[in-house]
């Protein structure tokens, strides 16, 4: 009888210990690893929105022409050269300066700098995106970016082929999140117009990384994720997350509101986070 009772004693110290190791791992590792892969994607984001600010005022660039960005909301001057013999390509320069804030409310400095092969929205046409000591809220971001018109899919959108190597993010206290991926982008809203605020994009693909606790992982996109470029925000979409010897998890940006919530979970356990376009452990000066 004694023996059954301590049998049954063991059986519940058990549960309750993997209980809790399951939390613990929801909690940090957990956590962290998506927070880290939220923040990259942000911050990524932010730089595909640039490029296409400076897009729209490139198409009515002329020779030479330098101009600031007034009537997005954003303080860069951008800059357009070409070759004197061809019209294209043209080398685009968007230059943040020491650092101003503009859209999203977020700290930009440095240039973004793109080699662009003929006008955005011809089939073919494909840009190249470099960083000339990039920096987004204190965050120094590095890594060359590929963007490529694929043409227009079965339902008469325009896709864009993405790729991302040797993605670096370097928080202030010298610790970094290193990033590659391959995507696709279907343009489906807003591409009649002029004005890009009224874009949205669904994005799939696949992410290789390493997060700021030295951890290697993958992520895969399972359910599109739905940008909306009036949004600050990924207003939907599910992203898996997988790392050895972790059970894969989940991250939720939800249904198609505006909002900074998104939801992580691993097996049973699920916990909200707050989305944001700086580091949990960025500390300012």
């Amino acid at each position: 009888m004694k023996t059954k009772i301590f049998l049954i004693v063991l059986a519940l110290a058990i549960l309750s210990f993997t209980s809790c190791t399951k939390t613990a791992i929801l909690e940090k590792p957990g956590i962290d690893l998506a927070d880290d892969d939220a923040v990259s994607e942000a911050l990524f984001e932010d730089i595909f929105n640039s490029v296409d600010n400076a897009e729209a005022i490139l198409d009515g660039f002329l020779k030479g022409e330098t101009k600031s960005m007034e009537e997005s909301g954003t303080c860069p001057v951008v800059t357009t050269d070409r070759p004197p013999d061809a019209k294209w390509p043209k080398t685009v320069t968007i230059d943040y300066g020491t650092g101003c804030t503009g859209f999203y409310g977020n700290t930009r400095s440095g240039k973004i700098i793109m080699v662009v092969t003929a006008p955005r929205l011809t089939p073919g046409s494909v840009k190249t995106v470099t960083l000339d000591n990039y920096f987004i809220n204190g965050i120094k971001v590095e890594g060359t970016k590929e963007i490529e018109n694929m043409g227009k899919n079965d339902n008469q959108n325009l896709v864009f082929s993405i790729t991302l190597e040797g993605g670096k993010l370097t928080l202030p206290d010298g610790k970094t999140i290193e990033r590659s991926f391959d995507r696709q982008r279907e343009w489906i809203a807003g591409q009649d117009t002029r004005n890009i605020w009224d874009d949205e994009f669904l994005v799939t693909g696949t992410t290789t990384g390493v997060n700021i606790k030295g951890l290697e992982y993958t992520s895969t996109i399972i359910a599109a994720l739905h940008s909306e470029r009036a949004c600050r925000f990924i207003v939907s979409g599910v992203v898996k997350i997988e790392r050895k010897g972790m059970e894969p998890m989940e991250l939720n940006y939800g249904e198609g509101e505006c909002d900074a919530v998104a939801v992580v979970t691993q097996g049973d356990d699920s916990k909200e986070i707050l989305l944001k376009h700086r580091h949990r452990l960025w500390k300012a000066d």
